[in-house]
């Protein structure tokens, strides 16, 4: 175990106050108990026992977790996100906890940029950011039913989603009778590794969660997280 004074928050020795989503399934979502669990949510528990600290989680819809984090009110952000540039003024960022992709998913012949495709995609996220600076025309999810939702109404014609949102879409039926294809987009900004955000106002909890990461993935737990949630392996 890490020391525990290398990761004890000012006035509240021995907890992390954490913030989680709860509707973004097999990363983070709530059980048929109305626990919290999910890939992010059970490597943070791990993360926690390593460390010999307390989680406390929070819920934070997407949109709003990273001002939220960079303000201090929470410690970590146990949320795959992409380091980018942006958010790298505002937050810091664990070591990577996991591979990711970004797909676009569109009918044949539908190409992102074409004039009269609108693109789905999660507020708050890096690839909405991406979308508006490439002048594609957008619309806004919270969740994945949303998204869902926007394009069997064809109020949207396509979407940008990562990797791991696919899967949630994946499970739905009428996302699967709308026939639309996955293509990887391949850009600099979405780079391959989705990491945990930390509060600027908690540099100290870096190198710890970096080792407790390290920890987990030579001693069998972090295995045994990815195969209880995940189809495939992302380490």
């Amino acid at each position: 175990m890490l020391p525990l004074a290398a990761t004890a928050a000012p006035g509240e020795p021995g907890v992390l106050k954490v913030v989680v989503l709860e509707d973004a399934p097999p990363m983070a979502y709530r059980d048929a108990a109305g626990q919290l669990t999910g890939f992010s949510v059970a490597v943070m528990q791990a993360l926690c026992a390593e460390m010999n600290v307390r989680c406390e989680f929070e819920v934070r819809q997407f949109e709003y977790l990273l001002d939220d984090l960079a303000s201090g009110h929470f410690d970590v952000a146990a949320v795959g996100l992409l380091n980018t540039p942006e958010r790298r003024q505002k937050v810091l960022f664990t070591r990577p906890v996991y591979r990711s992709q970004t797909l676009f998913f569109a009918k044949p012949g539908v190409t992102p940029g074409q004039p009269e495709v609108r693109v789905s995609t999660f507020k708050g996220s890096a690839q909405e950011g991406y979308i508006r600076q490439q002048g594609w025309k957008s619309v806004g999810a919270q969740t994945a039913e949303d998204m869902v939702e926007q394009l069997v109404a064809g109020v949207a014609h396509a979407c940008v989603v990562p990797l791991m949102s696919s899967l949630s879409l994946r499970k739905s039926r009428a996302f699967l009778q709308l026939g639309l294809v996955p293509v990887i987009l391949q850009t600099p900004e979405f780079d391959s590794a989705a990491s945990f955000g930390i509060s600027p106002q908690r540099a100290d909890l870096k190198p710890a969660l970096d080792k407790a990461l390290d920890r987990i993935k030579v001693n069998g737990v972090y295995d045994r997280i990815n195969s209880k949630f995940l189809p495939f392996r992302v380490d």
